[in-house]
């Protein structure tokens, strides 16, 4: 919910949120970490997991590279749709790692194969549906063209887990210095409408222009990613304090058993 008060926040408020040079240099230590043709060739993580998909033609690696500060870390072929892998990338402090960047093949290119579309389509709906370590996606869409079909059909791939809140999504509306105002607004407008269909109680749904070239929305979309991981973090330590929380009365309500009297034997 946007805060719409003029009262100003609490300063210790204000001082639990990054600012953009933190998080950026937090995006900046993306670094490659493996790569696999199969879901069953990703290792498993308890690290949140965030993916970017999107069309062959949307600048899904751009994007990536620019969030990182980086020119080659997601390879953009010049062949669209050529690239077949899952790529992951780590980020944090080398010796600590705090979550996972997973670069998804670009979809929707006409020159490739239709038995290649069909793999990758499994491959994708497989990974989006029941990847356990994923916490967030980031959709890339032209900001010229709108949500395509093929956009609609892999979010209905990942519906389920966005509508229970299990896995926040952001829309990036790409290559938006190449609108007018009122065509930017517009695409806000539609790509807003059409997401609110998926929208709950529950889910984390945001729509935003970007600029790889104009570095338009670069640090609010590190931001939210940098957000998305801080609360999965805090998700899973309270999992594991719980956990151990049960275990340990288990563990005593054992040994309370052990220790009782018994009857003698007849």
């Amino acid at each position: 919910m946007t805060n719409t008060s003029s009262v100003p926040q609490h300063s210790a408020e204000i001082e639990t949120s990054p600012s953009d040079k933190v998080v950026l240099g937090w995006t900046h230590t993306a670094r490659f970490l493996t790569t696999a043709s199969e879901l069953v060739h990703l290792p498993a993580s308890e690290l949140p997991e965030i993916a970017f998909v999107g069309r062959s033609n949307a600048g899904k690696s751009t994007a990536i590279n620019t969030l990182a500060q980086q020119k080659r870390l997601a390879f953009a072929s010049k062949t669209p749709g050529r690239t077949q892998h899952i790529n992951l990338f780590e980020l944090g402090p080398k010796d600590a790692a705090n979550a996972w960047f997973a670069d998804l093949p670009g979809y929707g290119y006409a020159a490739v194969a239709k038995a290649a579309k069909l793999r990758w389509q499994k491959v994708m709906a497989d990974y989006l549906a029941v990847r356990r370590s994923l916490s967030g996606v980031v959709l890339m869409v032209d900001s010229r063209l709108g949500l395509t079909d093929l956009d609609k059909q892999l979010l209905e791939f990942v519906e389920p887990r966005v509508r229970s809140g299990e896995v926040k999504l952001l829309v990036l509306l790409t290559k938006a210095d190449k609108l007018n105002r009122k065509d930017a607004d517009a695409a806000l407008f539609g790509t807003r409408a059409y997401m609110k269909q998926l929208e709950t109680e529950a889910s984390d749904i945001t729509v935003t222009l970007f600029s790889a070239l104009k570095k338009l929305g670069v640090a609010k979309v590190a931001q939210t990613l940098h957000a998305w991981v801080q609360a999965a973090r805090v998700v899973t330590e309270a999992e594991f304090a719980a956990a151990a929380a049960a275990a340990n009365e288990a563990n005593d309500a054992a040994a309370e058993s052990s220790a009782a009297p018994t009857l003698p034997p007849v």
